[in-house]
């Protein structure tokens, strides 16, 4: 559990409440906000007080108001919003002490017992009428005198901003933060958790520890708590409310996160289907996130299924996830969070025509290379970056701006997120010709500027528009043409913003998008992102921007720390990197064109969507889906015990009257369902058989020997008609498709025969034509078809699971996936997936495209044997139960007890309808569906 990256479940809704999803914007409604602090301060006290206001030497006015202590400015807030919040830099400040000891107090005639004194050459004024601009500035040498309403705290008071003071002088920005930073620390240790806050008195404490809650842009250091019910975080400074408190049931989905590069990030969500998050911690100390992290995933484990990136693969391919669903979870897993605007994020651009009057998207031309980078869709832009990049002196790097940065979410969000904005760039917007202003304008340059390779971010597929509506009525400047800068201009096939957004969206989701999505996924998320498969795919950016990029514990020079930190943070991060080997593509109902040349394709290319959709060609269909969508209320119906060793194979004629079986006691039996009587039982050795199956027309039974060969059996004549001595080694597993004949063996070989077994017995034996040798390097101990028979899947007794391509005898895929035997394999019915299990305990999923294990889950025992619809999986396990998996979700979903041994085979009909399992108990059970 304490290696557990992430702990979330699926998202169950198309469209993500996005309005307002930008954390914490809610409480822009207050005046203050910690945005209007430095980058990297630090808000420690307030104190209710005067700000004494003079016209002349005779005439004094007080403004009730806020005096606000931070780590690098002391910030006044009237209460009256038609004054302006007052924001004076401890740098620019002069002197600082108690009123009346300064003497430059001329202008003031009264004394004031409980008054401070800044004298200052420089002071912002903001939010004058509470209108959000960019700051005023006055500068001049002056003086400002606030009087406490509790005249004793003014000494306090004035000793803090006299260290602060001091902090903020020093030369190197490096000493400053070790100065603000011994400082908080010291605040932090005087003080503690008030256990008075918690929900209720019987609640037993778990740890506490000292951290800070993220909110883009500022950190608020304070006070973790959590109880055997209940997390809190109590602010040091009480805002903006004395204690966040999170109900640990409410907890859905929790992520480790990177804060600055390093592992102290923890993220909670108690929603799920929200971009936005409940609470996001950074701590001081790896070990106290750990801590945490371990206590809540502890806590959700019996709760909340636990999803990889992988498992929301296998989501998204059999269309359970939107394409804007499986970025936002790809997203997440990568790091990347609405509260870290370094790492907010990331979505691609789908459409390339933003001249159109009309947005065709069923043409491909509409859309954008997503199998390339930004900077690499412009040809020339591409020849010039190339140029530099080879004369360039290791390390290199293509691109000199990255694809997602603070200042590129701000650039699009800043009408919803005008303060963030500000706190940004010292309080002023960007000039207006470099706002964003228009869609298409925004495109060509990401085409064509020569440092602007920006993607986009989710809300460009999201439902609110407020984003491309200038609704605060923000005065964002004027352009060189003369027109203000106000709502964005929309492309001309957009007839409003929602009008916008609901083609974006249907554009993201389109057939094109859903076939090559995963082309960029390879490289935001996957193996193009570094090394040469970067460099191949012209994807290289500066080396600070990866994970990994630069070790900040190894820099003992402070300055040169805090330089590079917020150079890092500044310019950009990429995702982590989710996936090393190519990812898979879509299962979508038709591909225009498929990577590799085999039959493969013919026989994947017009598979349905998912198992449950209709086809007029298989009638069967609809008995299938509702037989899987009721498996869970499977019943033990009746139960025979046939043989005297462990049963190893079940076949049943077509009518379902006959079931033949195969044991280790060396016998192949035939059971009557109808008379419930044993009919047959027949020994070819005096060694186990190990499976069996029955030829089309039900007249011949095949069984598998440990004794190396393949016994051929008439039912009609109730004999023995053909034995094919084919191995070496004892033959574990055999398989039959249109007269060929597959074995595999523990002599390390799957072989593949042609020939029809004799009609009558006594004629002629018919000779077996050897067509391939799947060579392997150890014992192979399972086999299975895909349904057109041109994919065979092998698994072997340490662990490795094959792909073969039958149509040219060779192997795709070599999967090392399990720790021990590999007990069974099975293709999905659309031939995309093969699932394997071991003794290792673990389901594996494994897409045959691209050979990737694509989802993996694991039991406390292992299973021996499975059938599956490809969402689904019912398994026999070791200890005789039958385990009911939903791979989607990620989670078993229901035990049925059964045999009083380990299940060691299961037949299951084309319908799906009847179900038989054998078990080391020596007994066959049959089961019944419950409609």
């Amino acid at each position: 559990m304490a290696d557990r990256e992430c702990l979330p479940i699926p998202l169950t809704r198309t469209g993500l409440r996005l309005q307002w999803s930008f954390p914490f914007l809610g409480f822009l409604a207050l005046r203050f906000s910690l945005l209007l602090l430095n980058l990297e301060e630090y808000y420690f006290e307030q104190h209710r007080a005067n700000h004494i206001w003079h016209k002349d030497s005779h005439h004094e006015r007080k403004i009730r108001g806020s005096l606000k202590i931070c780590s690098k400015s002391v910030i006044f807030e009237p209460d009256a919003i038609s004054q302006p919040i007052i924001k004076i830099p401890l740098r620019d400040c002069i002197t600082i002490g108690k009123h009346g000891e300064n003497g430059a107090n001329r202008h003031f005639t009264k004394a004031k017992s409980g008054g401070i004194s800044l004298i200052f050459s420089q002071v912002y004024f903001i939010k004058e009428h509470n209108v959000v601009a960019p700051y005023k500035i006055e500068r001049g040498k002056m003086e400002y005198v606030f009087e406490l309403d509790v005249p004793g705290k003014v000494e306090d008071v004035v000793e803090t901003l006299l260290q602060l003071h001091r902090a903020s002088c020093l030369d190197k920005l490096g000493d400053q933060t070790a100065m603000i930073t011994a400082i908080l620390q010291s605040r932090l240790a005087r003080t503690s958790f008030d256990k008075n806050r918690f929900q209720n008195i019987c609640e037993r404490l778990h740890m506490e520890c000292k951290a800070e809650m993220v909110t883009p842009l500022v950190t608020n250091p304070g006070h973790v708590c959590i109880t055997d019910t209940n997390l809190y975080f109590q602010p040091l400074n009480g805002y903006p409310k004395p204690v966040v408190q999170i109900t640990l049931q409410d907890v859905r989905r929790i992520y480790k996160r990177r804060h600055g590069l390093m592992p102290l990030g923890l993220e909670v969500f108690c929603t799920e289907d929200d971009l936005c998050s409940d609470i996001y911690l950074k701590f001081y100390e790896p070990q106290d996130r750990d801590d945490l992290y371990f206590y809540i995933a502890t806590y959700l484990e019996h709760h909340v299924a636990e999803h990889t990136a992988e498992s929301y693969m296998l989501q998204w391919q059999r269309g359970h996830l939107s394409n804007y669903q499986y970025l936002l979870h790809l997203n997440n897993l990568a790091d990347r969070s609405c509260n870290d605007l370094s790492q907010y994020p990331v979505f691609p651009w789908i459409i390339h025509d933003y001249s159109s009057s009309e947005l065709d998207l069923s043409n491909p031309g509409t859309f954008r290379d997503l199998s390339k980078p930004v900077g690499a869709l412009n040809k020339e832009r591409l020849e010039r970056l190339l140029t530099r990049y080879q004369e360039m002196h290791e390390p290199k790097f293509m691109y000199g701006s990255h694809y997602s940065s603070p200042g590129y979410v701000l650039f699009y969000l800043v009408r919803i997120a005008p303060e963030y904005m500000l706190c940004l760039q010292n309080g002023r917007f960007d000039n207006a010709d470099r706002m964003f202003n228009s869609i298409a304008e925004t495109w060509k340059n990401c085409l064509d500027g020569a440092t602007d390779f920006k993607e986009l971010i989710p809300e460009f597929y999201g439902d609110d528009v407020s984003f491309l509506v200038n609704s605060l009525k923000l005065d964002l400047g004027k352009r060189q043409g003369g027109q203000m800068v106000d709502d964005v201009e929309l492309p001309p096939w957009a007839s409003s913003p929602e009008d916008f957004l609901q083609k974006s969206k249907d554009a993201l989701e389109s057939s094109y998008v859903s076939e090559h999505l995963h082309e960029w996924i390879d490289l935001i998320f996957g193996y193009k992102q570094k090394g040469s498969d970067a460099v191949g795919a012209h994807n290289v950016f500066h080396p600070l921007t990866y994970e990994g990029g630069v070790d900040l514990t190894s820099i003992q020079d402070p300055d040169e720390k805090v330089a590079m930190l917020t150079q890092i943070l500044e310019f950009g991060q990429t995702p982590k990197q989710l996936f090393v080997t190519p990812h898979p593509r879509r299962i979508t109902p038709k591909f225009k064109s498929w990577s590799q040349t085999s039959s493969y394709n013919a026989s994947m290319a017009d598979s349905p969507v998912s198992p449950g959709e209709e086809s007029f060609e298989d009638l069967t269909e609809e008995s299938k889906t509702l037989a899987w969508d009721s498996i869970a209320k499977l019943q033990l119906h009746e139960q025979y015990k046939i043989h005297k060793e462990a049963v190893t194979g079940i076949t049943v004629s077509r009518n379902g009257s006959s079931v033949f079986t195969t044991s280790q006691d060396s016998t192949l039996k035939m059971f009557s369902k109808e008379s419930k009587m044993l009919q047959r039982s027949i020994s070819f050795s005096n060694m186990a058989l190990s499976s069996c199956l029955l030829l089309p027309g039900d007249a011949t039974v095949i069984s598998s020997s440990w004794d190396n060969n393949v016994y051929f059996y008439s039912i009609a004549f109730g004999r023995r008609q053909d034995t094919l001595m084919g191995h070496d080694d004892a033959v574990s597993k055999i398989c039959w498709h249109d007269n060929r004949l597959y074995s595999a063996s523990w002599d390390s070989t799957v072989k593949v025969w042609s020939g029809v077994p004799a009609e009558m017995p006594g004629t002629k034996r018919h000779h077996f034509d050897l067509l391939a040798e799947l060579e392997h390097d150890v014992s192979v101990d399972t086999i299975s078809l895909n349904a057109a028979s041109t994919l065979l899947v092998s698994g072997t007794k340490e662990g490795t699971v094959n792909i073969w391509d039958l149509t040219t005898a060779t192997l795709m895929h070599q999967i090392p996936c399990h720790s021990g035997i590999v007990c069974d394999t099975a293709f999905s019915p659309d031939s995309r997936h093969v699932l394997s299990t071991g003794a290792d305990g673990c389901l594996n999923v494994i897409d045959v495209q691209t050979g990737m294990l694509i989802s993996s889950m694991t039991s406390d025992e292992p299973q021996r044997c499975f059938v599956w619809d490809g969402n689904s999986v019912l398994s026999g396990s070791q200890s005789g139960e039958l385990l009911i998996w939903d791979l989607l979700g990620a989670k078993i979903s229901e035990r049925i007890q059964g045999h009083t041994g380990a299940v060691t085979c299961i037949w299951m009909n084309e319908q799906c309808s009847s179900i038989i399992t054998g078990g080391e108990d020596r007994q066959i059970i049959f089961w019944k569906l419950q409609y």
